[in-house]
């Protein structure tokens, strides 16, 4: 009983979870910086580079800290798109990263928006994708190609 209870439950949580992710891919996800940076556009480009570790400093020489959500999440399953890999390839990426010296760390990985955002406000140069509709005041929007996450060619989708 306590195993079909159980599955049940899952279940009805997957089901949940899964309703949710063509909500989020209709939004779009944001780039979010924290508010003292400067930037306020970036490419496609950079911002693969950037997530990818091979850029580490803003402009005026501010340290980059990436921010991402936990494997599962519809920003993490953006995120693995914008680099072109799975997820087994993002971890051994970064293990790579942090072996040959590269990083110290990989990425922080957040259970959820509201802890991002707090870390956004904590880190001058940390940089996170959240989606649009868990955008919240005072979260810094960057334009991707000249694009905010509202328009119909926005390309974090």
């Amino acid at each position: 009983m306590k195993t079909s209870l159980t599955i049940l439950l899952l279940n009805c949580l997957l089901g949940a979870a899964l309703v949710q992710i063509p909500l989020a891919q209709e939004q779009g996800v944001a780039v979010v910086v924290n508010p003292k940076n400067p930037v306020s556009d970036i490419t496609k480009s950079e911002l693969r580079k950037i997530f990818a570790g091979e850029k580490r400093t803003w402009p005026g020489g501010l340290s980059i800290k990436l921010i991402v959500r936990v494997p599962g999440s519809y920003e993490r399953i953006v995120l693995l798109r914008l680099l072109g890999m799975s997820e087994s390839e993002y971890k051994q990426h970064w293990i790579s990263q942090v072996f040959h010296g590269e990083a110290q760390a990989e990425p922080v990985a957040l259970f959820s928006n509201g802890m991002q955002k707090e870390a956004i406000a904590a880190f001058p140069g940390a940089i996170a994708l959240v989606a649009l509709g868990d955008v919240k005041p005072g979260m810094k929007v960057l334009k991707v190609d000249g694009l905010l996450p509202d328009a119909a060619a926005y390309p974090l989708h």
